[in-house]
């Protein structure tokens, strides 16, 4: 019979580490690598397992750091989550099926993202196929960089039964760990000797929110797909203000800032209009429905290609 091992990573988790562990209690070993947690997680993790680990919480190491509770298995197979995620009973036997078996070296698996009370099915958080399941010594981080994949060596597939992330309970809660998570894209950019222009915190915001919320068809989730989906926006914003206030505020000499800020703003008020047409011509029911929107954006993009 193939073996097991499941690592936990977790910083102050005492809210959600029990659910995890408990959604995990069928495997053969739980590793937990503790971030310095002073919450009571400690306490409540010993309930489940003595394989507890101490890694610093660093910031600029999020990711990357898992590999050394990677190292620390015992088993062939190695399962890898975070304390606000969920094995459920289909997926479980998925797991064991496919590990019994070694069709491939590596798995994907889907993950349902439970963000403000809602399952977000559209835009970035849904498959969000994430590679957490793989033999030992066959993955492991090698970007210091948040959410950046993990590499494998060999063959990967894909898993059908999702991974159930219970992920942004609070706004707050989003803006404490968007903090941290655009602190450590702006460190990197840095590292890498990027510089970015004034215009890139207009642009690249912009483009965010256009992706996620019209491309990647995030409207399909209502209020939360807008919500999310400027937060996305905002997201990109952080980093790209954070590089500059690490760069020492330097300003830049446009002698024509506001006539350029306007350009953008005009720029930017056709594409989401085409954006919309787009979008209501995905959403109509029949072909008659459709024909006002495809004129508009026909126009809408004779107009782009010509200014731009």
């Amino acid at each position: 019979m193939a073996k097991l091992s499941v690592v936990i990573s977790v910083l102050n988790g005492a809210a959600v580490i029990e659910d995890c562990l408990k959604s995990v209690e069928w495997a053969d070993e739980i590793i937990v690598v503790d971030h310095e947690s002073t919450d009571g997680t400690l306490k409540i993790v010993k309930k489940y397992t003595n394989d507890i680990f101490s890694q610093p919480n660093d910031i600029t190491k999020i990711d990357i750091q898992k590999n050394f509770g990677f190292k620390k298995a015992k088993h062939e197979w190695i399962l890898s989550i975070d304390a606000d995620e969920r094995i459920d009973d289909e997926l479980q036997k998925e797991i064991k099926e496919v590990i019994e078996h070694m069709y491939q070296d590596a798995y994907a698996i889907p993950r349902k993202n439970i963000i403000f009370g809602k399952w977000i099915k559209h835009s970035i958080w849904w498959p969000d196929y994430q590679i957490r399941l793989f033999r030992k010594g066959r993955a492991e981080y090698v970007d210091a960089v948040v959410h950046k994949d993990i590499q494998v060596k060999g063959t990967v597939g894909k898993l059908t039964n999702p991974l159930t992330h219970e992920n942004y309970q609070t706004v707050s809660q989003y803006l404490q760990k968007m903090d941290v998570y655009t602190e450590s894209e702006a460190l990197s950019f840095i590292k890498n000797n990027t510089h970015f222009s004034w215009i890139e915190a207009v642009r690249m915001p912009i483009g965010d929110f256009l992706k996620t919320f019209f491309f990647q068809r995030g409207y399909k989730d209502g209020f939360h797909g807008l919500v999310l989906s400027v937060l996305q926006g905002f997201y990109m914003f952080l980093v790209v203000i954070k590089v500059w206030e690490k760069q020492g505020f330097r300003e830049e000499n446009d002698k024509h800032f506001l006539k350029n800020l306007l350009r953008e703003w005009e720029r930017y008020q056709k594409e989401v209009s085409y954006w919309f047409m787009v979008s209501f011509i995905q959403s109509s029911g029949n072909f008659i429905e459709k024909i006002p929107y495809r004129l508009k954006r026909k126009y809408l993009d004779q107009k782009l290609k010509k200014e731009f």
